[in-house]
């Protein structure tokens, strides 16, 4: 009978705790206003009739904007977007999307200096308002709120009292088409979280994310219309009421009315680490937990991996038990791909400089000085490190002396991937759909080729170009896979299949036959470097669902490692191409994997996890 009544007070309390603020709360209005993607056509149109609209209506407290921002993520059209906002004459609070933040040329940082932050929190009405960022950020795979974002919201939640109704802003659903969805909601869950508000999606539409409201707003631009629009939701009595406005002709359409509750109790899937139950044989000797994302791969240096993270730091961690050993910070988030000779590791930041460190003590031993951000990888070859930047060059400098031995100053676009050498050659893809051969020793440009798209998005920028038996081989978003002969840039064969669609992952066999080419449909091929034609010589025995990583497959003493989007690395016998293992670290996208020997393997995820792998 006392734990009866206790349970009846416990209820009571709890209830009070949660209705007793709305007493507080006043009826309000705001303008929520997405995917406003400057750079494509009459965006800018279409964001300067919005702001003038908003500011007509006195009665708008404040103005949300949930993410795309820009077409290209590119500094000029952050600015821009920037220059028309601030016409507003009423507060307004900013979240990236996905193409603010897969295809920047800064990395992200431009966004950050250019708006301030890449999150929000504030109070109005007796509602706390939260925004987090969203990408894909810089690889390609399912959009994801970034890990120093989770760490941001858990400061931000700490603060707040369990009463107050949070409403939750981000570009992406709240669903699987987010790698970790569930790493916010199961946070906000602990608190009185009411409503989602998302964009991404270009359509309004409601949603229920695990039992909260959820609300898609419709895209600022016009599309086949003659005039774009947004959202105004007013919140009053408990309710959120969405309706579409056009602005110009000042019409409002009442579209949805979404009852602010706590969220519905119940069961709801989350990802599942089952998979390595059934290969106990392949276990974790250590795994490292990060609070920035990771968007790099790994290099070793004797008994060290050294990796990188979107706060900026170049580290080691010790093989023996994933210890930090040391830590270099720079100014910017970091995307390239530590390159290691001798006992030196370079590593380009977009803060603009790159960076050579003693491998062994991470202490500065040169820096060199660019014109704008670097999210591209360094290769180095014969102490010449060689290096793609966003400013419209690619540089070779000397390893020994920091000094630049050429550079090539006539890059369309910016550069992402990692250069291979080839025959005296460097090989790059730039975002500009060119993709480039220049002599190593010069930077004399030997070729260059374009794919003839009009929109840069298919560029062959994110693949890391192989080769072998004097042929280049590339993959792109347009799923087209290409052989070049690598003396003159002929293409020798170009093809796309539309139920075999390549993208971005290529990869070669140890022996130089087979072309690793990772598909959408989640399969991985071996296609032939010798054949006059697209020629698949075998398949592997796995199907990985669909599949985005841009990471390449990886040919190590008789086994393929495969990297995927889902937190997955697939082993699978170089012979026989069956599967050895597979092994599940994380739902996030696996960096580059490193095999180090001795049945062992290091790879990352871009939420900061990296492990050693025993097996």
């Amino acid at each position: 009978m006392i734990k009866f009544y206790f349970r009846i007070i416990t209820g009571i309390l709890l209830l009070a705790a949660f209705t007793l603020p709305a007493a507080a709360q006043q009826l309000f209005k705001f303008a929520e206003v997405t995917d406003i993607h400057i750079g494509s056509e009459n965006s800018e149109e279409d964001l300067q009739r919005t702001v003038e609209d908003i500011n007509s209506q006195p009665d708008l407290a404040f103005v949300l904007v949930s993410g795309d921002i820009t077409e290209f993520g590119a500094d000029t059209e952050l600015r821009l977007a920037k220059s028309i906002l601030d016409g507003l004459k009423k507060p307004w609070y900013i979240v990236p999307g996905n193409h603010d933040t897969k295809w920047s040329e800064s990395g992200g940082n431009t966004f950050r200096k250019v708006f301030g932050s890449e999150t929000f929190a504030f109070k109005y009405g007796g509602y706390q308002f939260i925004g987090t960022n969203c990408g894909p950020n810089m690889r390609m795979g399912p959009g994801q709120v970034p890990r120093e974002n989770i760490v941001w919201l858990d400061k931000v939640l700490k603060k707040a009292d369990r009463a107050t109704p949070i409403i939750y802003i981000n570009h992406y659903p709240q669903n699987a088409d987010l790698n970790n969805w569930y790493e916010a909601i199961d946070r906000l869950k602990q608190f009185n979280i009411q409503l989602i508000i998302c964009g991404h999606g270009h359509t309004n539409r409601q949603y229920d994310f695990d039992g909260i409201p959820g609300v898609m707003c419709r895209s600022n631009l016009r599309a086949k219309d003659s005039i774009g629009g947004y959202n105004i939701v007013t919140v009053s009595n408990g309710k959120a009421t969405f309706e579409e406005r056009t602005p110009l002709v000042q019409k409002n359409r009442q579209w949805a009315e979404v009852s602010l509750l706590q969220p519905k109790q119940g069961e709801y899937a989350r990802p599942s680490f089952a998979v390595n139950d059934s290969f106990p044989h392949v276990k974790a000797a250590w795994v490292y937990q990060d609070n920035s994302d990771m968007g790099s791969g790994i290099a070793r240096f004797a008994d060290l991996a050294i990796t990188t993270n979107t706060a900026g730091e170049v580290y080691a961690l010790q093989l023996k038990d994933g210890k930090r050993k040391w830590t270099f910070r720079t100014k910017g988030k970091i995307y390239a791909t530590p390159a290691v000779e001798g006992e030196r590791v370079v590593v380009a930041s977009s803060d603009g400089n790159i960076y050579c460190l003693n491998a062994g003590s991470g202490k500065k031993i040169w820096t060199f000085k660019t014109e704008k951000p670097i999210v591209a990888s360094t290769t180095i070859v014969n102490g010449i490190a060689y290096t793609g930047s966003s400013d419209g060059h690619f540089r070779a400098v000397n390893v020994q002396t920091g000094k630049l031995e050429w550079d090539f100053a006539q890059v369309k676009g910016f550069v992402e991937d990692k250069p291979l050498y080839y025959q005296g050659n460097i090989y790059f893809g730039s975002w500009g759909n060119d993709f480039y051969a220049l002599d190593a020793k010069s930077g004399e440009l030997k070729w260059k080729w374009n794919n003839g798209a009009s929109n840069r998005m298919f560029s062959p920028a994110a693949c890391w170009p192989v080769a072998a038996n004097g042929r280049v081989f590339i993959v792109a978003p347009d799923r087209y896979m290409t052989a070049f002969d690598a003396a003159t840039g002929k293409v020798i064969w170009r093809k796309t299949i539309p139920d075999t669609r390549v993208r971005e992952s290529i990869g070669l066999s140890a022996d130089g036959a087979d072309v690793l080419v990772k598909t959408m449909e989640g399969r991985l091929y071996g296609v032939s470097s010798t054949a006059d034609s697209m020629q698949f010589n075998w398949q592997a025995g796995i199907e990985m669902g669909y599949e985005l990583d841009p990471a390449p497959a990886v040919d190590y003493e008789g086994v393929i490692y495969i990297p995927t989007h889902s937190g997955v690395v697939y082993a699978i016998d170089r012979n026989t191409h069956s599967l050895i293992w597979k092994y599940k670290l994380s739902n996030c996208l696996v960096n580059t994997v490193l095999p180090i020997g001795g049945k062992q393997v290091l790879f990352s995820t871009m939420d900061g996890k990296l492990v050693l792998i025993k097996f």
